[in-house]
């Protein structure tokens, strides 16, 4: 191996192994519409998705042929589940334990507990559906370096899920009064009452937003909703977000110390994902409320100890950027309620 050349790690021959393509980079356009392949594994399509140069976590699309069901999977890395399209249900169940079964529709989350054994089913025999899945199987596979450990070892995780009979029925609670939402299903994210952001330490004035705890995993999930005229706080943290749009359109700026901002144009269906300790921040440019859910690693997320503020609030960003945001806010016929601190000095 040559001095610069990347080493082939076991993650990746996992992959290439798949037979499945592989999406990289810091963006994709629309994960809807996204081209996928036969994929063995599952007996029916996808298409891995590998943001941020690294290897801590990954997404994937699974598409279901009409009327279709997947095998029965499990495995020893952890994943969250969003339905990008689609009407379908998912069974789940332990060894010991009788087979649990939620129905899902667009905007639906949950995460299959770990290791058990679970069973996608598309319901309508008309269409296909379509899901996106974020796991750690990065980290997992590297970690062991043995397929058949991760993907056939049959050790029951009771602490996480023993068939419960409201495992997934259980509507949930807000864990504090003011922490993340506990549930292990949630039906629609759209429809989802939402709390209000008070603190400055939050992203932007106006925002709406729930983190969810799933399955009692440590990787993370949470929804935040912006209303028009808005934009979010520039911040950085550790690498592994990814931040997938659930309605409206705008762009993100994405930059790290010394290099020129990146501009990502997103609507319905992009996601993005920073680069470790890339600043990034998200800008509201339509004329309806925007509104993105986040998977992070959550408690294995690092955030590698930054030297530099995590967070620019508003008064110590350059004025330009308020600028272009009132310009592309314009174009898409949207009034910016957001007046910049610099502005009303």
């Amino acid at each position: 191996m040559t001095r610069g050349e990347r080493h082939e790690s076991p993650y990746r021959r996992f992959q290439a192994a798949e037979g499945i393509p592989v999406y990289r980079g810091s963006a994709i356009d629309d994960v809807r519409h996204l081209d996928v392949a036969s994929w063995p594994r599952t007996a029916q399509k996808g298409a891995f998705i590998n943001l941020a140069d690294q290897e801590e976590d990954d997404a994937y699309v699974l598409e279901i042929a009409p009327g279709g069901n997947t095998e029965v999977l499990h495995h020893l890395f952890e994943a969250g589940i969003v339905v990008l399209d689609g009407h379908g249900a998912t069974s789940f169940r332990q060894p010991s334990t009788p087979k649990q079964t939620v129905e899902w529709q667009p905007g639906s989350l949950f995460a299959p507990p770990l290791n058990c054994y679970y069973q996608h089913f598309n319901l309508d025999g008309t269409a296909s559906a379509r899901l996106l899945v974020v796991t750690n199987a990065p980290m997992i596979i590297n970690l062991f370096r043995n397929f058949d450990f991760v993907f056939r070892e049959s050790y029951v995780f009771e602490d996480r899920y023993k068939g419960e009979d409201d495992y997934f029925a259980d509507k949930g609670y807000q864990d504090g009064g003011s922490g993340p939402w506990k549930t292990n299903f949630v039906p629609d994210l759209r429809t989802f009452r939402l709390g209000q952001y008070r603190s400055k330490e939050h992203r932007g004035s106006g925002n709406a937003g729930m983190g969810f705890a799933l399955s009692n995993n440590s990787m993370a999930a949470g929804v935040s909703l912006f209303p028009v005229g808005t934009y979010k706080k520039a911040h950085r943290h550790g690498v592994g977000a990814h931040i997938l749009i659930l309605q409206g359109e705008g762009y993100s700026r994405l930059w790290s110390d010394g290099e020129p901002p990146r501009r990502v144009d997103w609507r319905e269906g992009t996601l993005v994902s920073p680069r470790e300790l890339e600043y990034h921040q998200h800008f509201n440019s339509g004329p309806s409320p925007a509104m993105y859910l986040k998977f992070r690693l959550g408690n294995l997320d690092s955030r590698r100890g930054a030297s530099e503020p995590d967070q620019i609030e508003y008064e110590d960003e350059d004025p330009h950027i308020y600028e272009e945001y009132a310009e592309q806010s314009a174009l898409h016929g949207a009034k910016v309620v957001l007046r910049h601190p610099a502005l009303l000095a």
